[in-house]
């Protein structure tokens, strides 16, 4: 006998469905379905929850130096043009007062970098392993901002992982289990079937 419900799915379609469950149920906090995929569901971000919750703590914070690009007051990276032979600076930027591209001889446009000092965390091999873990099930979520919905330049890429990490985990770090709770709606209209809503505790 299986140990989990087939919900009327090929294996690949069903685990795409939990999928995309688990991932909509920690974004959201919430999701509304049926009784039997969300008792599915509740194992999976569970698992995942503890996880996260065993291993938030678990990297070391190294300083690193590294070069970004200087960017002007709109936002745009500064540019200059350099001797392609000495490297020598032959004008501070790459366009004239008027905006027009200088054109010189003997030189090549660069991008100004600047070194700057930056804090990252580096993951132990054990919170490494979740996190890949955590990446089997979870998918990108892409957030759109319902200020300016409708405009792709404003989404973002929300990676579900560090959530977990930086976001759940610590809410969670004094619990032991029972992350998550099912509360009954009721029947759905066209099939009958419990409708229930999953949710963060």
């Amino acid at each position: 006998m299986a140990k989990y419900r087939k919900l009327g799915r090929t294996s690949a379609q069903r685990k795409a469905l939990l999928r995309n469950q688990v991932t909509a149920l920690l974004f959201n906090g919430k999701i509304v379905t049926t009784a039997a995929k969300a008792e599915e569901v509740q194992k999976i971000a569970e698992k995942l929850i503890t996880l996260a919750v065993r291993e938030k703590d678990n990297f070391t914070t190294e300083t690193v130096t590294v070069k970004v690009p200087r960017k002007d007051k709109d936002g745009n990276r500064v540019k200059q043009i350099v001797d392609r032979e000495t490297g020598k600076v032959l004008h501070d930027s790459h366009r004239d007062a008027n905006g027009k591209v200088i054109k010189e001889e003997n030189g090549k446009t660069v991008t100004v970098f600047d070194e700057v000092q930056k804090e990252i965390k580096k993951d132990s091999a054990s919170r490494l392993h979740a996190r890949r873990q955590m990446g089997k099930v979870l998918y990108t979520v892409t957030e759109v901002p319902s200020a300016a919905a409708g405009k792709k330049k404003n989404t973002k890429e929300v990676d579900m992982t560090t959530k977990m990490f930086e976001e759940i985990a610590p809410k969670y770090a004094d619990r032991k289990g029972g992350y998550t709770r099912i509360v009954k709606i009721g029947q759905r209209k066209g099939d009958g079937a419990m409708e229930v809503m999953i949710e963060l505790v």
